[in-house]
């Protein structure tokens, strides 16, 4: 009876190549204490036996095949469609999470109808006393850069308040389905990286708040000190702060934005990778200039509507 009357939690989780941390992930879901949820893993085109061996392990769980490699957004938009929760509980695939953690986030979430989103507190996971996220930061899009409150800092007490914040972190995050009906889906365009800064924004567009709650814990495999510069990465992020300036800025500002990458942007990052001698990285940044201007089609319906 209790479970009934609370409401139903989708968790979604998208696989590429990964099992076993897909694995490890699942393992920790299956100790939280939040009764009402069903759990979907989006397998984007693995060809390493992923399937077979989450459907060996999990044979409770819903898994979607997408046959290619949708990337974060499409693999996520093909969870949501197919659930059936009043809530959408984004998940990467490398995080471990607490038994409780899906209570407080829905206690919150519930409390007030303007309340659209939610993320909780993310550590990193081989050093859970260091924060990766607190809430969202700074929005700079004049630049194309944002910030995380609490990130890279200690765990000491300082973040323990649930507080309106600016941005979701795409590693966790908690949305309601009637918010995502009104919103739409994650924008395919971005594949990977800034898709959830593209999607808090519009949130907050129309008019709902977005919270961090602390008393909710997701840990996050992701390393504090590896260096990310790989070209797949690079190409990524440089085309979509394009895209995100184009849909998100006026014209005054979106011509300072393209003044201040074309101008400083891009000689440093240029000096950057060819003092490292990375020329593939360098042509990694420049094809992913090229395709941010190119793409005409950034704001398409068929990519924002819900169904």
């Amino acid at each position: 009876m209790i479970e009934n009357r609370l409401p139903k939690v989708s968790i979604i989780l998208v696989n590429w190549m990964q099992a076993a941390l897909t694995a490890s992930c699942l393992k920790s879901l299956n100790q939280i204490s939040y009764p009402n949820t069903e759990i979907i893993v989006v397998d984007n085109g693995s060809c390493d036996g992923s399937v077979e061996r989450l459907r060996a392990e999990f044979p409770e769980i819903r898994i979607i095949e997408n046959g290619r490699n949708l990337g974060y957004t499409g693999g996520n938009n093909a969870g949501m469609l197919a659930a059936t929760g009043n809530y959408f509980l984004l998940l990467n695939n490398d995080t471990e999470v607490a038994p409780d953690f899906i209570d407080p986030m829905i206690h919150l979430a519930e409390s007030d109808t303007e309340i659209g989103a939610v993320s909780p507190k993310i550590v990193y996971y081989d050093h859970p006393d260091t924060i990766q996220y607190a809430g969202g930061g700074k929005i700079d899009l004049t630049r194309g850069r944002i910030s995380w409150r609490g990130w890279m800092q200690k765990d000491d007490g300082r973040f323990g308040e649930a507080v309106e914040t600016t941005l979701l972190h795409g590693a966790a995050l908690l949305v309601k389905r009637c918010v995502v009906e009104k919103v739409g889906l994650l924008n395919e365009h971005f594949f990977a990286y800034y898709e959830e800064i593209d999607w808090s924004l519009s949130i907050r567009k129309l008019g709902y708040s977005i919270y961090f709650m602390p008393k909710s814990l997701v840990l996050h495999k992701e390393s504090m000190t590896v260096k990310k510069d790989n070209p797949l990465r690079v190409f990524l992020m440089n085309r979509n702060r394009i895209y995100l300036s184009r849909i998100h800025t006026g014209f005054w500002q979106h011509l300072f934005f393209i003044h201040y990458l074309l101008g400083v942007s891009l000689s440093i990052n240029l000096i950057r990778f060819l003092s490292k001698k990375r020329i593939d990285l360098v042509m990694a940044y420049c094809k992913g200039i090229i395709a941010g201007f190119r793409n005409r089609d950034i704001q398409s319906k068929k990519y924002l509507k819900w169904r």
